[in-house]
């Protein structure tokens, strides 16, 4: 298998045209396409929806549908809220405290800038209530190295115990000292 990138990511929206223009406004994504249909083509149920798709940069994109004939959407209430989120890279810390002081302008609540040692990221919610993060990186080539060489080790002693392995404590160490974001 030769898999190139990811085509697209496609998540639920209340209001598909809400949502683009949310997305546009807030995060700068370009708008690049639409697509409807009153039957769903792989399944061939009638389901009206609208699915659109946004540049998240890079090759990127993100896609929403609207159904308005489903029940109203969800989320699933035995995950956490912090844990299913769609992230995006910005070039700098600078980028993400001026994105940061933007959001919060146009009222929109705002958790960190969060230091994950080899990151630093903000948190928040667009309006269907996914939550974003945006994250900057500041590690080292060093390291990056240095999780690389243990990420087997974690993972497999992680299968075996379900607790936090301590290979990586260094990133956190500080981080919760100050918050306990993540």
């Amino acid at each position: 298998m030769s898999i190139q990138r990811i085509h697209h990511v496609a998540y639920r929206c209340k209001d598909a045209k809400a949502t683009v223009e949310w997305y546009v406004k807030h995060l700068g994504m370009d708008f690049v396409l639409a697509i409807a249909e009153n039957q769903v083509p792989s399944t061939k149920a009638p389901d009206p929806y609208m699915h659109v798709f946004l540049d998240a940069g890079a090759g990127n994109v993100l896609a929403f549908f609207e159904l308005p004939t489903q029940a109203p959407m969800g989320r699933d209430d035995n995950t956490p809220a912090w844990v299913q989120h769609i992230a995006f890279k910005v070039e700098s810390v600078q980028k993400l405290e001026e994105i940061k002081a933007r959001l919060e302008a146009s009222g929109i609540e705002v958790i960190g800038l969060t230091d994950h040692t080899i990151f630093k990221s903000i948190y928040f919610f667009d309006p269907n209530g996914h939550r974003l993060e945006l994250a900057a990186d500041v590690g080292t080539p060093e390291m990056y190295a240095k999780l690389d060489a243990c990420k087997w080790d974690m993972l497999n002693e992680w299968a075996q115990t379900k607790q936090a392995p301590k290979h990586a404590a260094w990133m956190h160490d500080k981080e919760f000292n100050h918050s306990t974001a993540a």
